[in-house]
């Protein structure tokens, strides 16, 4: 079978990170040669269990499995099987002890591991609090999140095999005493860049949330009650984060635990990266993804194509875990004692699109629901089938399965998985997610973009006679197809985007699928920029009334790398989006008025002390700074004013503040110093500072309870003119807009808690 249906996007993936390459970095397999190779290589494991077996028929039925793109295995699997590394698996949890040997232990392990390939989840929970004593030294610990960094800068190190970029998954339980810390770490754009975050919920937690209580925070090293928090603070402040930045998400510990299948082993404390994938310290697990977009026949579903799929595709990845080379010891052990695999789906919205259902639609539910259901049960049965022949896994005795069946090859047989760059080769949406995009304009060679279109939207549109290049290209500026009276409102319902759908809905799709699924679902909900915090809150508390395992928001652009587009054509467009405020031709600065207000910040530099003054115009729009150090006529001063005349400029002709910020923090020089609770590296830094924390004072002036706590400790303010601000939204939004993928230069979304580009770069591997 050839692969003719392969997209040209499939392609250019497939090309740049998956087929084998010669030493000269020449192509030397066809698509097809992959998959044969994945083929061959995964079906020798039944020769484990029967050494005179014929490995024909298992290679064929995984070959055409693949070949026809009905099923796809994770990453990891299709780079490596039959060649040289064998690291098979996406996902790991590694523990992280209290002490010194076990904290730099696991950031070791990591290393080993992203290196090969995987990501990698942690819990940080076992970690004494910041302060509390070490008993070895008897100082005083630094806490979970200062030792974050530690594994956060080593993910920046390491480019995971060549072609995968180092991810983490950082959970603290909202019962530790630095969970506020914890909340808040990812406040600032540039830290723990390699870590998504969740906060790890108990149900005594969101009890004392539901009912306005306290809730006891406890050391980990002594099981002692520390103090009481409000639970109902801290759940505002965890959305309030989450509605500012994404981060944290929220995992529902208790409930994951009332999942686990082998509890005798011991308690589940982390998830993979994307939090669908709750684990076992030391435990692996591999993934793999039936294509539903396949999965019609007469405009139904196939219900005998998806069983069939579903049969092999357990079969497959249960053989993976034999054929798997580990990176540790540990996790072989732990892998095969429990077997886990994570079988999911992709090409949800499309398969809904083809039985002509919008994706909020109440069928839609019962459709997921259903869909899901059949692949749990299926996949159950084939996996009770392969324990007869094969054996259960080995910690089967014990475990909350034995009281349902007399033998299981696998502890978890289902997970929801991102999908992202294996749903580009299929060529269908993204896991279970709604279509992200109609049309989008793809980067390819010398500069030149290449117009791609959803093909079930193409078709209906020139079948309805509404189709035209120009339409097209409109759809591709925009992002989707809301409002647009050139296309009939029942297309424009069954086409709707991420953005169309309802927080609600999302979540309500979530739940459906987790109703059948034995580990978690990968989802994010989508929330428009002007979302409110309550609005998120509200989003919390439904996923946990419906039974979800966790949850990850995201608001439009909320982050500063982590941008999602609604017009997909060019970062551009969303540049174009934060100058809304300022007129298309307006460029030359403002002009300035006899009296303005603001706040002289006095900041200590290796130079000596730096003043800041940081104007605001009538408006409340940042226009201009002064800077004072050293003696009038000296170099300090001299460069200082002329810093202060660029910044004031830049200001003055609607530069984004923040894109200011960015520019000078950071740079340092020969004698940085520490001011209050940081460190300044220079006098370009200071101004920065001093320009970031005028503007967090502004937002905290105007902002919520959540925004104004933020702010509780400023740093030092020698002089302050007040006055009644208004402050237009523009300044408030705190959006930049350099979302551009690093390896085309294409435009970076959101989704499923990574972010992506349509080149099949990710930021999760």
């Amino acid at each position: 079978m050839g692969l003719t249906h392969l997209t040209q996007n499939a392609m250019a993936v497939l090309q740049k990170r998956y087929l084998l390459k010669d030493i000269r970095g020449n192509i030397v397999e066809a698509p097809e040669d992959l998959f044969r190779r994945v083929a061959s290589n995964v079906a020798q494991a039944d020769r484990l269990y029967d050494p005179s077996s014929d490995l024909t028929s298992a290679e064929t039925g995984f070959y055409q499995m693949m070949v026809s793109l009905d099923f796809l295995p994770n990453s990891p699997t299709l780079m490596n099987a039959g060649r040289e590394l064998q690291q098979l698996s996406a996902c790991f949890v590694l523990p992280v002890g209290d002490s010194m040997e076990e904290i730099f232990d696991a950031v070791k392990q990591m290393a080993l591991i992203q290196k090969s390939g995987g990501g990698t989840g942690f819990a940080f929970s076992r970690l004494r609090p910041k302060n509390d004593v070490v008993g070895s030294t008897k100082g005083v610990s630094s806490g979970p999140v200062s030792f974050m960094g530690v594994f956060d800068n080593a993910t920046e190190a390491i480019k995971q095999g060549g072609t995968r970029r180092g991810a983490n998954m950082g959970i603290l339980r909202v019962d530790h005493p630095d969970i506020l810390d914890f909340i808040k770490c990812k406040d600032e754009d540039h830290r723990f860049n390699n870590f998504n975050i969740s906060v790890a919920a108990t149900d005594e937690f969101m009890e004392a949330v539901e009912k306005g209580e306290k809730y006891p925070l406890r050391n980990p090293r002594t099981q002692e009650v520390v103090r009481l928090l409000d639970a109902k603070e801290v759940f505002e402040k965890m959305v309030y984060y989450a509605w500012k930045n994404g981060d944290p998400g929220i995992i529902f510990i208790d409930r994951i635990n009332r999942d686990n299948p082998t509890p005798q082993v011991g308690p589940i404390e982390s998830t993979n990266p994307c939090g669908e994938q709750p684990l076992l310290p030391y435990e692996s697990c591999n993934l793999g993804s039936i294509n539903l977009s396949n999965m019609i026949k007469g405009g139904e579903v196939d219900w005998e194509r998806l069983g069939s799929v579903t049969e092999r595709a357990v079969h497959f990845l249960d053989n993976v875990i034999d054929m798997n080379r580990y990176t540790l010891p540990k996790i072989e052990a732990m892998t095969k004692a429990n077997r886990k695999i994570g079988l999911g789906v992709m090409g949800f919205a499309d398969l809904l699109i083809q039985l002509r259902i919008p994706y909020d639609h109440p069928k839609a539910f019962e459709i997921g629901e259903k869909v899901m259901g059949f692949i749990q049960e299926r996949g159950r049965k084939t996996s009770h089938e392969l324990a007869l022949k094969r054996g259960s896994f080995p910690n089967f005795e014990g475990s909350a399965l034995r009281k349902k069946w007399d033998a299981m090859r696998n502890a978890t047989i289902t997970t929801i998985a991102p999908a992202g760059t294996i749903s580009i080769i299929a060529g269908t949406s993204s896991g279970i997610e709604p279509l992200f995009a109609l049309a989008f304009a793809r980067h390819v060679l010398e500069g030149k973009e290449l117009l791609e279109i959803n093909p079930f939207f193409e078709a209906m549109a020139r079948k309805e006679g509404f189709y035209s290049e120009e339409l097209m290209k409109k759809i591709a500026q925009a992002g989707h197809i809301e409002g647009m009276e050139e296309i009939p409102e029942r297309v424009r319902r069954l086409f709707a985007t991420a953005h169309d759908i309802s927080p609600k809905d999302h979540i309500r799709m979530q739940a459906a699928f987790q109703k059948y699924t034995d580990n978690a679902v990968s989802k994010t909900v989508n929330f428009p920029h002007e979302a409110k915090v309550e609005d998120v809150a509200e989003v919390y508390q439904m996923a946990y009334q419906l039974g979800c395992k966790g949850v990850t928001i995201y608001r439009d652009r909320s982050r500063e790398k982590q941008v999602l587009y609604k017009g997909l054509s060019a970062p551009e467009a969303d540049r174009a989006a934060a100058q809304e405020d300022v007129p298309e031709m307006e460029r030359k600065p403002r002009a300035r008025r006899d009296v303005i207000h603001g706040s002289t910040w006095k900041i200590r530099t290796g130079c000596g002390n730096i003043y800041v003054t940081v104007n605001e115009d009538e408006d409340g729009r940042l226009f201009e700074i002064f800077n004072q150090i050293g003696k009038a006529g000296g170099c300090a001063a001299s460069q200082s004013e002329a810093l202060g005349r660029l910044v004031s400029l830049a200001f003055r002709s609607n530069i984004e503040p923040d894109d200011i910020i960015r520019q000078l923090k950071g740079i340092s020089c020969h004698m940085p110093v520490w001011h209050q609770n940081g460190k300044v590296l220079s006098c370009s830094d200071a101004v920065a500072k001093a320009i970031e924390w005028h503007v967090q004072k502004m937002r905290s002036q105007r902002g919520t309870a959540s925004e104004k706590e933020a702010w509780s400790n400023p740093p030092e303010v020698i002089m302050t003119q007040s006055r009644e601000q208004k402050i237009p939204t523009q300044e408030m939004k705190g959006i930049f807009f350099r979302g551009a993928c690093p390896e085309c230069g294409g435009p970076l979304i959101f989704e499923e808690g990574c972010v992506k580009c349509f080149c099949g770069y990710s930021d999760c591997g």
